[in-house]
């Protein structure tokens, strides 16, 4: 099974994604991750893509597709099966990612699009806030620290909140993704492979959802 998962920041698609491969037992591939392997194992892509995040630039949409392209050719992938998550982010890229499916004899089973509204997403991102010593991260109403004021794993009281999770940062952030995601989703529902799930329902109830879409993963 080859899956796409997509949501807008604060969606819960990391809580979600975290099960998803858990019990399907799919390769969890995040463009983050395949950069930082690729430099850190100083491939050719691996290089090129570090000339230009050294020189902060963007990494152009070729050596993105060829770097996501050669870790879904890799056998781990091939046996198991895919969730990609944050990629593709352009058009441009949903229609290299399916060519170099074509590529390598693979196809997307499903597109799933954890959808929530904006101003859910407002408070559930401006309300994160962070231990400076150790990074766990909390939320001022769905995961305070149990003792106020004291974090949870290292026991220190020193937090902070990034400055794009502030509020006045928050809205413009959501709206830029929006006007990103929207076309991507356009093109995968003309695809006829667009799901969409309501992701303001309990974690509980948002899987129970994808599950529907994705079968029973212990009814094999």
């Amino acid at each position: 099974m080859n899956i796409l998962l997509m949501g807008l920041p604060g969606a819960g698609k990391g809580t979600q994604s975290e099960m998803i491969a858990n019990d399907y037992q799919l390769i969890h591939i995040a463009t983050g991750d395949i950069f930082r392997e690729a430099i850190k194992n100083e491939t050719e892509l691996g290089l090129l893509a570090k000339s230009y995040t050294d020189a902060g630039n963007l990494v152009p949409d070729d050596v993105t597709n060829s770097l996501v392209k050669e870790r879904l050719a890799q056998e781990d992938v091939k046996q198991a099966g895919f969730m990609l998550d944050g990629y593709p982010r352009t058009i441009n890229q949903a229609e290299a990612l399916d060519k170099n499916l074509k590529d390598l004899n693979e196809s997307l089973d499903a597109v799933i699009y954890i959808d929530v509204e904006k101003e859910i997403l407002k408070d559930r991102l401006s309300g994160r806030f962070i231990c400076r010593e150790c990074g766990a991260t909390y939320h001022k109403l769905y995961k305070p620290p149990q003792v106020e004021n004291k974090c949870d794993v290292c026991g220190a009281h020193d937090f902070y909140q990034r400055e794009d999770d502030k509020p006045e940062k928050v809205s413009h952030r959501i709206e830029l993704q929006m006007d990103s995601i929207r076309p991507i989703l356009d093109y995968y529902q003309e695809a006829g492979i667009l799901h969409q799930v309501n992701g303001e329902e309990s974690i509980e109830f948002v899987y129970r959802n994808i599950q529907s879409i994705l079968g029973d993963p212990f009814n094999e």
